[in-house]
């Protein structure tokens, strides 16, 4: 069996092992040298399989301590992403584009079904931002830890974790590339007034006033990278 081969085999035979056991993030996994014996493969070819797996965020090995169940989080998928925005980007694609577009059609196909019962704390959380945005837009600079913890909120109460961890690995990957590429203009006044808008909406409980909101608001990232 060739090399890398070997190695995704047993990856795979790993993974197999968290699910059968039904492990959790956190949980300890069998020791190396009980994994050996347990997959029946070289001492090398399990060390290969979980630093495959650790770049994956699927296994954390802590040196001295033992290997466990890792984080599981989006965090490859954002780097990759990021990564492949910027490479096509540099070769002329509109791989910027193409990250705004997956993010405005994600955000504005679900801002209507949240307008139509949005939990008051979560208005609450949403309206505590915005006041956040105008404060930071008075200071020159709407800081983008405010703007992720908005778009967080905002689809909180669907209850999807998974949803809401796509819709932030798309946020946090155009985000990384347009820093890169050293691409961040912005006027904080127009951001803090396209949300202030979303949350409005949101508040009157009218979904096609927030879907458009939301379109603005892209319309605005839009215009930005076409400068």
């Amino acid at each position: 069996m060739a090399r890398g081969t070997m190695s995704e085999d047993v990856q795979g035979q790993i993974k197999q092992l968290i699910l059968q056991r039904r492990l959790t993030p956190g949980d300890p996994l069998p020791t190396e040298a009980e994994l050996v014996g347990l997959l029946d493969v070289s001492r090398n070819s399990v060390r290969e399989a979980l630093k495959a797996l650790q770049a994956m965020r699927i296994v954390e090995i802590r040196h001295g301590f033992g290997t466990y169940v890792g984080p599981l989080t989006l965090e490859p998928f954002v780097e990759g992403v990021a990564f492949r925005a910027a490479v096509r980007h540099h070769q002329g694609e509109s791989s910027l584009y193409e990250l705004m577009e997956v993010r405005e059609a994600l955000e504005s196909g679900l801002i209507a079904t949240v307008a139509h019962d949005l939990p008051p704390e979560d208005l609450g959380t949403l309206k505590d931002l915005v006041a956040r945005m105008e404060q930071e837009a008075g200071n020159g600079r709407v800081d983008s830890s405010t703007d992720r913890a908005f778009h967080l909120a905002l689809y909180r109460s669907l209850g999807n974790h998974l949803l809401s961890e796509v819709l932030d690995a798309f946020w946090a990957a155009l985000r990384r590339v347009r820093e890169d590429l050293s691409d961040d203009r912005q006027d904080p006044q127009v951001t803090y007034r396209q949300h202030a808008e979303i949350v409005a909406a949101l508040e009157a409980g009218d979904g096609e006033r927030a879907t458009e909101a939301m379109h603005r608001h892209f319309d605005g990232i839009r215009r930005r990278l076409a400068d």
